[in-house]
């Protein structure tokens, strides 16, 4: 990483061989909204995502009534297959309880393993932004680990920014990890 008038340049390698990024997504994909009852199938992506070791601090998975209550109540999103097999989902937390920081949101993005590498990610991640804005989001922020390589680039294809690295944020698994700073800011919404 290196430091350029007051921005930080994060250079990722090459993909290895078992991490795709894919620029076309899926056409037979559709998006609806994340509601109750699709709960066991995103808290078991959200586990899969947790037992990679590169998607969340996390530990486990919550209950529906603690991740409901953490995030924001729109800009919930399952991606479906032609089948409704959910492929994967995304969502908001806000970043603060202050009302000046009411348009900021921070995202999460979840793929299912046998979804990944087919685009269902960034379709997700641009779905998200879509309705975020129709919802009054100026900001979006991400946190992400370096080595998920692949979050990264799809986070940077849709326009965000690295902002820079949070050193040693957190622990995990008795290891102090460190986590990529990212932003996104609107162009249509919060610009008067």
């Amino acid at each position: 990483m290196s430091r350029q008038k007051n921005m930080y340049i994060v250079k990722t390698p090459d993909l290895p061989d078992n991490c795709k990024v894919i620029t076309q997504p899926k056409t037979d994909m559709k998006f609806r909204e994340l509601i109750f009852q699709d709960w066991q199938q995103v808290k078991d992506i959200y586990e899969e995502g947790i037992a990679s070791g590169n998607a969340t601090f996390q530990t486990s998975a919550p209950a529906w009534e603690e991740w409901d209550s953490s995030h924001v109540k729109n800009s919930r999103i399952i991606a479906l297959d032609e089948a409704d097999n959910i492929l994967g989902w995304a969502a908001l937390s806000p970043v603060s309880g202050r009302c000046v920081y009411a348009g900021v949101g921070e995202v999460s993005v979840y793929v299912s393993q046998n979804a990944q590498g087919k685009g269902v990610g960034k379709a997700l991640l641009n779905e998200l932004i879509r309705q975020s804005e129709q919802n009054g989001f100026w900001t979006l922020t991400a946190g992400i680990f370096p080595e998920n390589i692949a979050s990264l680039k799809i986070h940077e294809q849709a326009g965000f920014k690295i902002l820079g690295i949070r050193e040693s944020i957190g622990k995990m698994n008795g290891h102090w990890r460190d986590t990529i700073l990212l932003e996104r800011r609107s162009q249509t919404v919060g610009i008067d």
